[in-house]
């Protein structure tokens, strides 16, 4: 049997006026989000927002496939509910959010995600990362045009290619993994990975989980802190 404990942390950063990220912790679920909004002031906080509001009330299906379907229905309808408001309130400008969730139970983890912000794994020192962004950069890298160094300073690199409330269809992705004792999962908003380099992280999420989102925390600012920031980290444990 396997148990968890986890921490979180958002920060507006150093540049920002405004925090347009939110998450979500409920452990008792099994259950972590963080949503990262665009569009702009009253735009990208009300869409981060949006995104978490639904799954503060959600209740664990009796089946795990059923409750990843719950949190999915949850995505598709923020993702029309944006589309109206941006559509009724905004003049069609376009509102959205990234979002990345994390569901564990005793044998499977779940990562359901859109856009750029990351879910990662360390496992036995290693760190991995269990999302790919949907982003331009990402599908340069993919077809061989640019490297993975080069991404992390391409001029688009924040150019994002899905978003909860990007399009009328929203595509959610997944990644379905077996959680073993010992992992510590990450997820985070991209002003957090781009201020800090992926072996610090590995190294960093190393410590007890409410030391770790400190330390992350404080480097990010100590690196620019150019965007909001936002993670939380999820540590797993064996039990009798």
């Amino acid at each position: 049997m396997i148990t968890w404990t986890s921490a979180s942390a958002t920060d507006v950063g150093a540049k920002r006026k405004i925090n347009e990220d939110a998450l979500l912790a409920r452990p008792e679920l099994g259950l972590w989000v963080v949503a990262d909004g665009m569009g702009g002031h009253a735009a990208g906080d009300v869409a981060s927002n949006a995104v978490i509001h639904p799954l503060q009330q959600i209740e664990r299906a009796d089946s795990l496939p059923d409750f990843v379907d719950a949190v999915e229905t949850a995505f598709m309808t923020v993702n029309q509910q944006l589309r109206d408001y941006a559509r009724d309130q905004l003049e069609g400008r376009t509102v959205g959010s990234t979002v990345v969730s994390l569901i564990l139970s005793q044998r499977v983890g779940v990562c359901l995600w859109a856009g750029d912000s990351r879910l990662y794994r360390l496992r036995g020192g290693q760190l991995t990362r269990l999302s790919r962004d949907h982003s331009a950069v990402q599908e340069m890298v993919e077809a061989g045009a640019i490297t993975q160094a080069e991404a992390d300073r391409h001029p688009k690199s924040n150019v994002i290619t899905r978003a909860v409330g990007g399009a009328e269809t929203l595509f959610v992705d997944s990644a379905v993994f077996s959680p073993e004792a010992g992992d510590a999962y990450l997820l985070c908003s991209d002003g957090l990975y781009n201020e800090v380099a992926e072996d610090s992280i590995r190294r960093k999420l190393a410590l007890p989980a409410e030391e770790a989102t400190g330390k992350l925390i404080d480097e990010a600012l100590d690196n620019g802190g150019r965007d909001n920031i936002s993670l939380v980290i999820v540590h797993v444990a064996g039990s009798n």
